[in-house]
């Protein structure tokens, strides 16, 4: 009998092109365009203006990236961030220092993370579900506690930190912020137990659960993260646009989730990196900009964020099933050698 070709028994190993290599290029793409539609694009002024309008999106898809990778979701930021923003008017009007409002509103945000995170554990009911109704909840309270009125009057001390930059920088002092988030987080994920322990009870929970890991606390302590960094985000934004209001933030959820999940995020968890989640924020906000610059309505804008989010979930599915027909179409053909 003769031995087969050894060239059909041994798979070719290929590298398949990252996610996120895939990611640079549509930047570097998003770039161009940028430039193409505007003269004053890529100059430092505008640069800021990316950053900035990036800010409160980015501080809400850190921890959106940790709860996605453990399976979970959490609809109700961009509410969080609304109601904050609120509770930070009525406690500046109620005569307290700034540090305080400041710490009131982190602590009323955790409180909120908490209270998802008790219902979403203690019950045993879907995260999805959950977070919708909180995300009603949330921006109802937001309504109650300002109606249609607006606090503008906060100290020049602390709305000069919301559109100051670094020193002599484009960078907004705000998004400095975010690129120390984006550190701790990154090393929280990429690098620690926590991190291998959420990719874990995204893969399997059971499995996780079974192997020692506190499925029930992690996620409790997830929701919490986000509720205090949904707050932060409606600090700043409060402090960036001088304004407390109700419906600051409304429909950023939206936003957020496409920014985590075009990042190669898996929507069922145990798979993303947080390398590509940033990659896809600087996409997200160079486009919405460039288009923004070229008088794009606002529709349209919210347009190409429902595609982003779309191809986020269907190119990966696709290219798993060209993965998975390639390798049954292999497997076929060696079996038909020997």
């Amino acid at each position: 009998m003769a031995k087969p070709d050894s060239a059909l028994l041994t798979r070719k190993r290929e590298t398949p092109l990252q996610w996120e290599v895939l990611l640079v290029i549509v930047l570097a793409l998003s770039l161009v365009l940028g430039r193409l539609l505007s003269p004053v694009f890529l100059t430092g002024a505008n640069v800021s203006n990316i950053l900035a309008d990036l800010t409160e999106i980015a501080l809400m898809a850190l921890p959106m990236t940790l709860i996605i990778v453990a399976a979970e979701i959490d609809l109700s930021v961009a509410s969080v961030l609304g109601a904050s923003s609120a509770l930070m008017g009525v406690l500046w009007h109620m005569g307290l220092p700034m540090p305080v409002v400041i710490v009131l509103v982190l602590i009323a945000g955790a409180l909120a993370g908490l209270l998802n995170g008790l219902v979403i554990v203690k019950l045993n009911l879907p995260s999805l579900a959950v977070t919708i109704g909180t995300l009603a909840l949330f921006r109802g309270l937001a309504y109650v506690l300002l109606g249609d009125q607006a606090v503008a009057d906060f100290p020049a001390a602390y709305t000069a930190f919301g559109m100051d930059t670094v020193g002599s920088t484009f960078i907004p002092l705000p998004f400095a912020i975010v690129i120390v988030g984006a550190v701790l987080f990154t090393v929280l994920l990429q690098s620690t137990a926590f991190g291998r322990s959420l990719y874990a009870i995204g893969a399997n929970p059971t499995a996780a659960a079974f192997s020692g890991i506190e499925v029930a606390k992690i996620r409790l302590r997830l929701f919490v993260l986000s509720g205090a960094m949904s707050a932060l985000a409606g600090v700043v934004y409060t402090l960036r646009f001088t304004s407390a209001r109700g419906d600051n933030g409304e429909g950023f959820e939206l936003s957020v989730i496409a920014a985590v999940l075009f990042g190669g995020v898996s929507i069922f968890g145990g798979r993303g990196s947080m390398f590509g989640v940033l990659l896809s924020l600087l996409i997200i906000g160079v486009l919405k900009n460039a288009l923004t610059l070229d008088d794009v309505s606002s529709e349209t804008l919210t347009i190409v964020t429902g595609v982003l989010l779309l191809a986020s979930v269907l190119i990966p599915n696709l290219v798993a099933r060209w993965r998975a027909a390639r390798d049954r179409r292999f497997i076929a053909k060696s079996a038909s050698s020997l």
